[in-house]
């Protein structure tokens, strides 16, 4: 298999920051934000994600540009230690087979409020009516199925057209655009009647609602926004040409871009529905049921609603693409297939795990085991136990197989002003692998 590079380093970070920005920056973080003291939550995310997120990506990134390979292999060509750190590669590779099983189901569901929203389908309803058709949309497996065929067919075409021309050159597009509109949405919420007093209950600090379950929830968010663990971080830094290419600033970067959009969605989501005068606390239905009822009452609704839901396609789809990418890029580089099989194979295993995930809303609603759906486990195995373990197995590999000071002078060739010093050290060896087993443990006991 012929080797592959980033075009340019902005192709790079905007494409890792399209892999990190997801689904879960423009509802879940909001909505954690609000539940765990607002600004105090935020201020508690932001150390996280500088002395957690920074060392951990870089340290992937840097795994994937050192070995020139994706994980599976990367890992092995990199192991000075006992073999059963091969399976770190392998786990990472899991994680993401089983994430993009549950992703791109729930991507269907945004395509499909995406192409309807426009046409005022959801005008004049009750929340419980829309709470209504979404548990029919979500519960009729051949109009969501036949979604993520059509989601898998735009994966395809991107993916198959390789690194510079496929991912790199949507990312270029994308990005830019992402941005332009949520930065958009958050001027005109912000402008909203009442607006400031959804921005006071998502920003002003309650640290008396700070505990032990928001670290676990901080955390969780950032292993599952930054993507560690979901191989893709390994895969992208695997394009990468060894001292060329700025790997901490560009993490730092990544990071920056990432924090940034969730914040915005919380500038976005929270003002509008304090201007309603409706709950801030949905949860999970906040998207697609209290959301398309909160655009509905506003002036030129249809029109922001709609922008709104193309904001959360193109979270979603450059996400699901860096972790098909991380699939299809690890067969090719394990059985020295070609892209074009090796994408293939990524998406098939993709859109049958979308089955059973689906069916999960169906007919398989009442199959249960140990008081969880298909859906439900999926998501726990994944999110709860697989990209924790991921990520405490990079860091102790980083720390303790490869080396601090192997892993600082890898990493530092080429970089800025950004660099890995001994200040990481104590980090990447106690504090990080110690938060993960907290949440590990609580994961688990919960």
């Amino acid at each position: 298999m012929k080797k592959e590079n980033w075009g340019s380093r902005l192709g790079f970070i905007l494409s890792t920051a399209g892999f990190a920005i997801g689904l879960g920056n423009i509802w879940r973080f909001p909505y954690i934000v609000g539940e765990h003291g607002g600004g105090a939550f935020i201020l508690l995310y932001l150390l996280l994600a500088v002395f957690v997120g920074i060392p951990l990506l870089t340290a992937e990134v840097s795994l994937g540009r050192s070995s020139g390979h994706t994980p599976i292999l990367g890992i092995k060509k990199m192991n000075r230690g006992g073999r059963w750190w091969n399976l770190t590669g392998w786990l990472e590779v899991l994680a993401a087979v089983l994430t993009s099983g549950f992703y791109i189901m729930i991507l269907s569901w945004i395509l499909m409020y995406l192409l309807t929203f426009p046409t005022g389908a959801y005008t004049g309803q009750s929340v419980e009516m829309l709470r209504g058709r979404f548990d029919a949309l979500s519960g009729d497996p051949f109009r969501v199925l036949g979604a993520a065929f059509v989601i898998g067919v735009l994966i395809f075409l991107v993916l198959f057209r390789g690194l510079k021309g496929g991912i790199e050159l949507l990312s270029k597009i994308f990005m830019p655009v992402l941005f332009v509109i949520i930065i958009g949405l958050a001027v005109w919420a912000l402008t909203l009647p009442g607006a400031m007093e959804g921005l006071r209950w998502f920003l002003v600090p309650d640290f008396s609602k700070l505990s032990a379950t928001s670290l676990l929830d901080a955390v969780g968010q950032l292993f599952f926004s930054i993507g560690v663990g979901l191989a893709a971080g390994f895969v992208y830094g695997s394009y990468l040409k060894p001292g060329e290419s700025d790997v901490p600033g560009s993490i730092v970067m990544v990071v920056i871009m990432d924090t940034f959009i969730a914040i915005l969605a919380g500038l976005i989501i929270f003002p509008a529905l304090f201007s309603a005068g409706m709950s801030p606390d949905e949860g999970p239905s906040l998207v697609f049921i209290t959301m398309a009822h909160l655009f509905d009452t506003m002036p030129l609704g249809l029109v922001f609603g709609s922008i709104f839901f193309l904001s959360l396609f193109i979270a979603g789809f450059t996400s699901i693409i860096a972790v098909v990418e991380g699939i299809a890029a690890s067969l090719m580089d394990y059985f020295d297939w070609s892209r074009s099989k090796g994408v293939k194979i990524a998406l098939g295993i993709t859109l049958l795990l979308a089955i059973p995930n689906t069916l999960a809303f169906s007919s398989w609603k009442e199959v249960i085991w140990l008081g969880k759906n298909f859906f439900e486990w999926m998501d726990f195995l994944s999110n709860t136990i697989f990209l924790p373990v991921g990520g405490l197995l990079i860091c102790l590999f980083t720390a303790y197989v490869w080396t601090f000071d192997r892993f600082s002078e890898a990493t530092n060739a080429g970089a800025g002003r950004i660099r890995v010093s001994g200040a990481w050290k104590p980090f990447l060896q106690y504090v990080i692998p110690l938060v993960i087993l907290f949440i590990l443990v609580r994961g688990l006991w919960g």
